[in-house]
């Protein structure tokens, strides 16, 4: 993953309902598991620490640790990179989209999800020639 390296952005955040950046505290669970493992040496299963402090590492994680490998892939947006992905990135990558998705759709209320409904019918109208 070294040639996905990029300058990092805040990536994690203490809200697990519609993930801010490019993780779910739940979902990614084992990940996150991992990458304290390796990058701090702590097996949060079997170590006590505040859910402050997990707040502060968490966000303090670097690339090279698993989660940060795969928050690399979901993130990716330069056309030039995503050519070049193997089929398991990309599967990754349109994995999380359809999970963010999901997400989203379900923390819409019946009159958003309604809105977004006619919006849709209106542009396939406009499409096809009616007003």
């Amino acid at each position: 993953m070294g040639s996905l390296r990029r300058k990092r952005r805040n990536d994690f955040s203490a809200s697990n309902k519609v993930p801010a950046g490019w993780y779910d505290a739940e979902l990614d669970k084992d990940l996150i598991e991992a990458s304290f493992a390796k990058q701090y040496g702590i097996r949060l299963s079997k170590e006590e620490i505040s859910v402050s402090e997990y707040y502060r590492l968490l966000g303090g994680l670097m690339h090279d640790t698993p989660l940060g490998a795969i928050i690399e892939i979901r993130s990716e947006n330069s056309e030039d990179m995503l050519k070049h992905f193997t089929p398991e990135q990309k599967r990754i990558r349109s994995e999380w989209r359809r999970y963010i998705s999901k997400k989203q759709y379900e923390s819409m209320t019946a009159e958003e999800k309604k809105s977004q409904m006619n919006q849709l019918q209106a542009v396939f109208k406009s499409m096809a020639g009616f007003k």
